[in-house]
């Protein structure tokens, strides 16, 4: 019986650094200066790609934030949903491998991928986000976007890069 759970506890963290990104949480200063980059409001709404321990959820739910996760591992989505469990109404975290879905609309985007995923990411969001959207990225830039703002570890992207003009 531990030989399988440890094995599967194996899989379920390998499978989300083979997808994207390991479990790394994130610093409690890190989930301010990214809230605060976004500039949401409360009843805003932020998305979290790769949602891990739902840390960043909670904090943007502190804030009047509703937040959407997508976690692939099991195990985190349990954890997080506990976290989060406070915030119950503000927050959702789905089990899901979120490359498969197509992003629903929100005011923001936080996501922490590792370099090599940062162009498929962008084509992602650029097949996926029809209306304003700040995609806050976490230490790997997008590759083919221009930063709108940025401090040390983030930068903020506006998506759709280019809006449509208004007749």
């Amino acid at each position: 019986m531990w030989p399988f759970i440890i094995l599967a506890l194996v899989a379920s963290f390998g499978l989300g650094a083979w997808l994207g990104a390991p479990y790394l949480p994130i610093l409690a200063s890190d989930r301010r200066q990214l809230l605060a980059l976004a500039n949401l409001k409360p009843g805003q709404t932020i998305i979290d790609l790769g949602s891990g321990d739902g840390r960043l959820l909670f904090a943007a739910a502190k804030q009047g934030i509703r937040g959407i996760g997508y976690e692939i591992n099991p195990l985190l989505v349990i954890i997080s949903r506990i976290v989060c469990w406070r915030y119950r109404t503000l927050v959702t975290i789905h089990l899901a491998n979120f490359w498969q879905i197509k992003l629903p609309p929100a005011d923001a985007i936080y996501v922490f991928l590792i370099a090599r995923y940062m162009p498929k990411l962008e084509q992602k969001l650029r097949r996926d986000i029809t209306q304003p959207t700040l995609v806050v990225s976490y230490v790997f830039a997008l590759p083919e976007s221009k930063p709108i703002r940025q401090n040390a570890t983030s930068a903020v992207y506006q998506f759709p890069a280019q809006l449509p003009k208004s007749r």
